[in-house]
């Protein structure tokens, strides 16, 4: 049987992760009070039913003993229960923006603050999520690309790394993006705006591609970033981060910088992390 604890900061997708779940064969209950929760495994493992995939929601709304719930899924996982514990988190500025959006309270606070909520839930939650077995930081997925990362892991099966990648191209006139990690300036290289019969065209265009990428400079910067990621990457993962933002800037983030959030999109696509681009101000320099 497989059980799966889905837990994580409120507001963080928690319901609809659940959702998500009871639509690829999870038998799904949420809400349950901790204290039932090891007589509900019991009841699953001893089951002679045809369910065999159990997703168990489990927040801060229930209880905030965390330490004797998983003190009794240890116990269970002794009895031959197998369980990963499913985290789901996202940053603060967008937790407080989907708690104004919905007009809901924190559970944790009445009529104060948001962010005290907030940060009580996470001094709480933190026992829980370094027991995670992933972690899936939904602060810039869409839906559908939570769904896709649910599919990787309970579907596909496949490898995952807990990193969230977003490689971000954009303009430096419009402003740095305020989520960048990493970011990297390309404007050294030669830019096409300056050609008239190139300057409407965008990074997605292959002339565009072509272009910026006929010079050496313009190959050599991605293989050497591609080198520095490869280092880099494992490295915040062992350090514990869910969410990466690599930025690539141009001047306006209609050419230079787009052509090179692709390449560099393409070189870790095929690696275990999941990775999206996106890009930013590709429109607005028309």
């Amino acid at each position: 049987m497989r059980f799966v604890i889905v837990t994580g900061m409120s507001g963080a997708g928690k319901s609809t992760a659940l959702k998500m779940l009871e639509d690829i064969g999870f038998f799904c209950v949420d809400n349950l009070p901790t204290a039932l929760t090891k007589k509900f495994a019991e009841i699953c493992l001893e089951s002679k039913s045809s369910i065999n995939k159990v997703a168990l929601g489990i927040d801060i709304r229930t209880s905030q003993e965390f330490n004797e719930f998983f003190s009794d899924l240890e116990e269970l996982n002794q009895r031959q229960l197998d369980y990963d514990v499913l985290f789901l988190d996202s940053s603060d500025d967008i937790l407080i923006k989907r708690y104004k959006e919905t007009r809901r309270k924190h559970p944790l606070v009445e009529g104060g603050r948001i962010q005290d909520g907030i940060n009580k839930e996470r001094v709480i939650l933190d026992y829980v999520k370094e027991r995670a077995h992933y972690i899936i930081d939904t602060s810039n997925l869409l839906t559908r690309e939570l769904k896709a990362e649910l599919n990787k892991i309970f579907i596909e099966e496949k490898k995952y790394s807990n990193l969230f990648i977003t490689i971000l191209s954009f303009g430096f006139k419009y402003g740095i993006p305020s989520d960048s990690d990493l970011v990297f300036d390309v404007r050294f290289i030669p830019n096409p705006y300056y050609i008239k019969e190139l300057r409407p065209k965008t990074g997605e265009d292959k002339v565009i591609q072509d272009y910026v990428m006929k010079w050496d400079v313009s190959k050599n910067f991605v293989d050497k970033l591609e080198d520095m990621l490869q280092f880099l990457i494992p490295n915040y993962i062992q350090e514990g981060k869910n969410q990466l933002v690599i930025s690539i800037g141009c001047t306006g983030g209609k050419h230079r910088s787009v052509t090179l959030a692709n390449k560099i999109y393409d070189k870790l696509s095929n690696s275990e992390y999941s990775i999206k681009k996106y890009h930013r101000d590709i429109k607005k320099d028309k």
